[in-house]
């Protein structure tokens, strides 16, 4: 039975035609995307949920768009007792409150293929860092890292996630600013992993400069479909050749998130 036939008699036919069986689970708390039609109806929708999904023990929605610096949105609490959890993926757990911490969830297969590359003894930048989805599994690989977070409750449970998951050796962190040259030391790295927050595309210039020779940038951002091809020109005359770009996921009308692993030329 589908959530929207769960919720028959419950809300009305009208509201019901735009609910969705698919949301985000970040540890065991159900992350929604309500329309405004179906807001009234939250907490019928959140008993439906939880009625449906044992391992789920609260549910929230997010009321307003990701924002700021600190890329933090809004939530409602429409069941459980609170915006705390730990999430697992493919090996490392992460524990994060959601209301202070931004986390992809529909990332972890792009985590998982991204961090693979990275190689042991590599040093590794990662700035945009967050509570570390990309910064630990590549620790825990070996590779030396470099995280960069502006958001202090994110630099608090990165603190806590390099603790849970063993890599003190492998993660140095700086709670900075990653467009503020003092925030890097005076090294070249290997590689760098960009997750780029929306509109903050210029990081792309710093980063450059910071990798080395021959060494790999994977940079995210957000595009649409006919603005990649001239963007890879845009990327060789910035000295980086690109190796491959995928779609990583649609987050607005015809803008999806797209990475690019690119290879600073001179190696």
């Amino acid at each position: 039975m589908s959530l929207r036939d769960a919720l028959t008699g419950i809300v009305p036919d009208a509201e019901r035609a735009g609910l969705s069986d698919r949301f985000d689970v970040i540890g065991d708390i159900a992350v929604l995307s309500l329309p405004p039609a179906l807001a009234c109806h939250g907490r019928a929708v959140a008993s439906a949920i939880l009625a449906r999904h044992h391992h789920i023990r609260t549910v929230i929605n997010k009321s307003s768009q990701i924002t700021g610096d600190h890329r933090t949105a809004r939530y409602d609490l429409l069941a459980g007792t609170g915006t705390v959890t730990r999430h697992r993926e493919y090996g490392c757990s992460f524990e994060l409150d959601l209301k202070s911490v931004f986390f992809a969830p529909r990332l972890a297969s792009e985590r998982h293929r991204v961090t693979g590359l990275v190689q042991e003894g590599e040093d590794l930048l990662v700035p945009f860092c967050g509570a570390g989805p990309f910064a630990l599994p590549a620790a825990a690989k070996g590779a030396h890292v470099l995280a960069i977070e502006t958001n202090p409750d994110a630099c608090h449970w990165l603190i806590r996630n390099i603790q849970l998951n063993r890599v003190e050796n492998n993660v140095t962190l700086v709670n900075g600013d990653a467009f503020d040259n003092g925030s890097y030391p005076t090294m070249t790295f290997d590689r760098a992993i960009v997750p780029t927050p929306y509109g903050r595309d210029t990081i792309l210039d710093i980063i450059v400069r910071k990798v080395r020779p021959g060494g790999m940038i994977h940079f995210y951002t957000f595009r649409k479909k006919h603005q990649i091809q001239p963007l890879i020109g845009e990327f060789h005359g910035k000295g980086l050749d690109t190796v491959g770009f995928r779609e990583c996921g649609h987050v607005a009308p015809g803008v999806s998130r797209w990475v690019f692993d690119l290879e600073v030329q001179g190696g």
